[in-house]
């Protein structure tokens, strides 16, 4: 007889919380034939509490055994009003209605991800108001007691200096365990744990579960370790943050269409006006790429993130990277959009990085010449003359640019979705504007 096994349902809110509920399975049930009722209200931006029950479908594609409970299945559902329709504010609904376009326009994704985030045995959390640990700001960085590398020298250290490779190395394995694939992995450049994760994926939507499912395994491998994964942008000062740079290239079946083999670098016209359109919009997309305060901490000179909207070959300063990856006849040319990080909703930036591309494609947005200088150390005098653009400063004019160009999205995001988005960014934006920061306990204690 088989064991009673239990079926988690995970499904992802509108600002990319993962959540799940999860159900007692009897012996003679199919675990992908669930289904589970809940409280729309209770989840950021799907329902009012006058109409609030929504049903979760697990989607049977999506099914893993959790590695570390063999007695779990895992499905990520699709959200559903009753009557079975689709509720419009489900992420995963958008990236789905988003490869419906793609599809419709003759072109199949292929995406991958850069996963980057920190790995600290120190953690500490104290909730009391004025109380912050002004320890994270030492240039030691105490969370991982790696003080033997120095800051930003910590990429591709070997084991012996390496605190946290046996985790990175449990991580993957979780992954593969449940059936998820990744290419490599590697310390990154910040001194104290930090981790890179890559993966190639077919679209947007198994793009979007694949990093749903990555973080979520990260954080229970790591605290069975002993440490917490932490995937903010920038947790250390004076270090490097992490980012969550995005691979995409369109197809048409075999053939990789942003390849041209009679091109400089083998980089075709679609793939010019796709990045047009990345980074026309690139104002715009950074409210959904890099959707919370602490992104802009990342988003300055100096740490390998971008600033400003250019692209360039192989030019890590540039917005938009063209990796120098054509020796095997253009199947892995692509572009790399570096500006997203770990705290966006995966399904919503994965979309939004298509649609932009789109917009571009169909109006013919010429993206100009590469950049192939690095653009930190550029005087203003000739960006200006270069007409080059920066990213937004912080959240707040992120949202200010989506509220005026959001038309690109609205072939897969609704106008009410994207303006309910808004309110839930500005009202997060009013919140942390009221709690005090460690720096503020350093600069200001003595006056």
């Amino acid at each position: 007889m088989n064991r009673i096994k239990f079926v988690n349902l995970y499904f992802t809110d509108l600002i990319g919380v993962f959540r799940s509920t999860s159900i007692l399975l009897s012996n003679d049930e199919d675990p992908s034939s669930v289904t589970a009722l809940f409280d729309g209200s209770s989840v950021y931006g799907f329902l009012d509490i006058s109409f609030s029950d929504v049903v979760l479908k697990p989607v049977k594609e999506t099914e893993i055994l959790l590695p570390w409970d063999k007695n779990v299945y895992g499905y990520i559902a699709q959200v559903y009003l009753p009557g079975w329709k689709r509720l419009d504010r489900d992420p995963r609904y958008i990236a789905e209605r988003t490869e419906d376009i793609i599809r419709r326009e003759g072109y199949r994704s292929v995406m991958g991800v850069e996963m980057e985030f920190f790995l600290f045995e120190k953690l500490k959390y104290i909730v009391e108001a004025g109380r912050q640990i002004l320890e994270i700001y030492s240039a030691e960085s105490p969370w991982t007691d790696n003080i033997s590398i120095p800051l930003k020298k910590g990429y591709h250290i070997v084991e012996s200096i390496d605190r946290v490779a046996h985790i990175r190395r449990s991580i993957i394995l979780a992954l593969h365990e449940a059936g998820l694939n990744t290419v490599k992995h590697h310390h990154e450049v910040a001194s104290s744990g930090q981790v890179e994760i890559t993966s190639n994926k077919e679209n947007t939507v198994s793009l979007g579960d694949f990093i749903q499912y990555f973080k979520m395994i990260a954080r229970k491998v790591a605290r069975m370790h002993g440490f917490e994964a932490v995937f903010m942008p920038k947790p250390i000062m004076s270090d490097n943050g992490n980012g969550m740079h995005i691979h995409v290239s369109l197809w048409s079946k075999n053939i990789n269409l942003f390849y041209d083999q009679n091109e400089k670098y083998g980089l075709s016209q679609l793939a010019r006006y796709f990045m047009g359109g990345l980074l026309d919009h690139g104002r715009s997309l950074s409210a959904i790429v890099s959707p919370t305060t602490n992104s802009y901490r990342r988003l300055i000179p100096g740490y390998e993130a971008p600033v400003y909207l250019v692209w360039g070959y192989a030019n890590r300063s540039a917005a938009v990277r063209i990796p120098l990856a054509n020796k095997d006849k253009g199947l892995a040319t692509r572009i790399e959009y570096r500006p997203p990080d770990p705290t966006a909703n995966p399904y919503l930036a994965a979309s939004a990085i298509l649609l932009a591309g789109l917009d571009g494609v169909k109006k013919k947005i010429d993206p100009g010449d590469p950049i192939e200088e690095n653009v930190y150390k550029m005087s203003a005098e000739k960006r200006k003359s270069l007409g080059i653009r920066e990213l937004p400063r912080n959240l707040d004019e992120a949202l200010d640019e989506l509220e005026s160009d959001h038309e690109y999205l609205k072939p897969a995001f609704r106008e009410d979705v994207i303006q309910t988005y808004i309110e839930l960014k500005r009202s997060e934006i009013r919140e942390l504007a009221g709690i005090p920061s460690p720096a503020e306990f350093l600069y200001y204690n003595l006056i």
